[in-house]
């Protein structure tokens, strides 16, 4: 049997981000509570986020989620990694606020954003591990929020996967405006 890698090498990369799913469950959490939504979005769904992301760009004015927009396009698929609210109870004022009590309502926890950060990085180094290029993108991890792909998600980020000839996340160029 002959088995060409062009032929192989979506499997491979969606074998490569469930493991980045497990390396992100698997990370270091504050106080050792695990408030992580993990997911991977492919197909169809990715078009639907590339297109809230030109959405987002319209409403906003923000030209870097059009660029981003055309680029989650050229991936394979896409981890999102997020954190439901809750406060860990340190009043350490991490976040700013002296107490977890004096926090207001919509100010995250630091911990929470801690916990997402750490999980990022070991999903990203997983990936680098089977050589397979990634990106971490606010944007599509903005549009994910706005379009409740993980429900009750205060803070997400998005990680497109690759195995091209070419990293398509490196040497990316701004979006201009066309000009009429």
């Amino acid at each position: 049997m002959i088995q060409n890698e062009r032929d192989l090498r979506h499997e491979h990369v969606l074998h490569v981000a469930r493991q980045m799913m497990t390396a992100a469950r698997t990370a270091p959490k504050g106080k050792g509570v695990d408030i992580l939504e993990i997911a991977l979005v492919t197909d169809n769904d990715l078009v639907e986020l590339s297109d809230e992301m030109r959405r987002i760009a319209a409403q906003s004015g923000m030209k870097f989620f059009l660029r981003d927009a055309d680029n989650i396009l050229q991936a394979e698929c896409l981890l999102l990694i997020g954190t439901r609210e809750q406060p860990q109870g340190l009043n350490c004022g991490h976040c700013g606020y002296p107490t977890c009590a004096a926090r207001p309502q919509g100010v995250p926890c630091a911990l929470n954003t801690a916990d997402v950060g750490i999980a990022v990085g070991s999903a990203c180094a997983t990936a680098a591990d089977f050589r397979v290029d990634t990106r971490v993108m606010f944007s599509a991890g903005l549009a994910a929020q706005q379009l409740d792909y993980l429900p009750a998600c205060r803070i997400v980020l998005a990680i497109p996967l690759s195995a091209s000839s070419k990293n398509p996340f490196f040497d990316r160029k701004p979006k201009e405006e066309k000009k009429i």
